[in-house]
């Protein structure tokens, strides 16, 4: 029985990607919605990435992190969006069961060093608030490098340990995913093997990566609050806090939506549900972050202007 099975799963070529189930009417809608999206998440984090670059008052721990928490966006949304919308003027709609196993493995890696990432970015304004004399030698260009490698290194574990057991499931001809790309919780819905193992793999990983940064970050704003409520000035308070804002913003976003996709037992009972959830995280969010740090961060803000007046007045 058992070599039955690995036969069928080694024959399995391809998979098809059910995605949104709606009339070619909506299904064109959807594509110029997806489109319009995936435009905006280009252009936004391509913007805060040159922007970060070439404006030298913005060379700072700070930008250093949020310039690769862009480049994170841009290319964990370029894994998926692409062949979604590929796939939207497509009537067959799949995806080669290699370049599944691609797609989610880039997807893993990207998506949870982002998790990393915003940790590490709690960890550099509680060391810029609460700690502002030893601040340029906790968060010295060598060490910002190291925290960023760090991320994309437990990202890579994490991603590794994901794909490795997803893709050692039998699907026994089973290829049709009721998702828009290929994740954890369409891939074990459809195998026929005890996936039992998986889901508890998938859920302790995801677990222990969100509350181990959240932890990370609950600690350091607890400290940054406390620090924060000791300066005198409701004016000082409020422009110290103001540097954390778009961070906090971000994280609740992101947070939110990852630990309903993945942190709870029932995460796969649910696939019209992990569409929509996993299109915020796939899609709008990476869309909104270049916007919440741009508007509510006055030097990002001017950086752009620097820059517009600067082109204009060549």
């Amino acid at each position: 029985m058992k070599s039955e099975l690995n036969k069928s799963n080694s024959e399995l070529t391809e998979f098809v990607l059910l995605g949104f189930r709606r009339s070619p009417e909506v299904q064109i809608l959807l594509f110029a919605l997806f489109f319009f999206i995936y435009m905006v998440i280009v252009v936004g984090n391509i913007s805060m990435i040159v922007v970060i670059k070439i404006d030298l008052r913005l060379h700072t721990p700070m930008y250093f992190f949020l310039r690769n928490l862009s480049y994170l966006d841009l290319c964990y949304s370029t894994v998926i969006a692409p062949n979604t919308l590929a796939n939207f003027l497509s009537k067959e709609k799949k995806i080669s069961y290699n370049g599944c196993a691609t797609q989610f493995f880039f997807f893993a890696l990207f998506a949870g060093t982002e998790c990393f990432l915003l940790a590490v970015m709690a960890y550099d304004r509680f060391s810029a608030i609460c700690s502002p004399f030893l601040y340029t030698v906790r968060m010295s260009p060598q060490t910002c490098v190291r925290l960023v490698i760090g991320s994309y290194i437990s990202g890579c574990i994490n991603s590794m340990i994901q794909t490795g057991f997803t893709f050692s499931l039998c699907f026994c001809g089973e290829n049709r995913l009721d998702h828009f790309f290929c994740d954890v919780p369409a891939l074990i819905k459809i195998s026929c093997s005890d996936t039992f193992v998986n889901e508890i793999v998938l859920f302790v990983l995801s677990a222990l990566i969100v509350v181990t940064t959240t932890t990370v970050i609950l600690v350091s704003y607890a400290y940054i609050l406390s620090t924060v409520l000791k300066i005198p000035s409701t004016q000082g308070r409020s422009k110290t806090f103001s540097t954390c804002s778009s961070h906090i913003t971000a994280v609740s976003l992101f947070y939110g939506t990852v630990f309903f996709m993945y942190a709870q037992p029932g995460a796969i009972s649910s696939p019209e549900k992990n569409k929509i959830i996993a299109m915020l995280y796939t899609l709008i969010i990476p869309m909104l972050n270049p916007l919440i740090y741009s508007l509510r961060n006055r030097e990002v803000k001017n950086a752009l202007k620097r820059i517009l007046l600067r082109r204009i007045s060549f």
